[in-house]
């Protein structure tokens, strides 16, 4: 998982849960997009995050488990938005590799992606900090 600078409190914590369809990442969007301008992230910053949320999604929407919910937790420390989404996986499925063009999508628009697969459970991971200053 992608590490962060300074931790956030309790209060700079957000856990959306959201059916694992296509019809709900509008949601995910919206909460990231007003993260983002909470940090004060310049508009083309925020199109960004949101465009790198929505391809990651999609990433693990294609892997989920039929009738899977999906997880996101943001974390949002002073200079930065911590994006981790989360899905139960279907049998046998695999994230796609780090060299397809999702993946240069997501390293394109943040400043670092992960992801992990673990006991059929699949996490990618988005980091992004502020450009400008306050």
């Amino acid at each position: 998982m992608t590490q962060l600078t300074g931790q956030p409190t309790t209060d700079d914590v957000v856990h959306l849960t959201v059916p694992a369809d296509g019809g709900y990442l509008s949601v995910l969007r919206t909460a990231t997009a007003g993260l983002a301008a909470r940090l004060q992230f310049a508009l083309d910053e925020i199109e960004d995050l949101r465009i790198a949320v929505d391809e990651a999604c999609a990433m693990l929407l294609a892997i989920a488990a039929r009738g899977a919910d999906l997880d996101c937790r943001f974390a949002v420390t002073e200079d930065a938005l911590t994006v981790e989404v989360t899905v139960p996986t279907a049998p046998g499925a695999k994230l796609p590799a780090e060299s397809s063009f999702a993946w240069k999508v997501l390293t394109a628009l943040t400043t670092s992606a992960s992801a992990s697969a673990v006991a059929g459970r699949a996490t990618i991971a988005l980091l992004t900090r502020r450009a400008t200053g306050w």
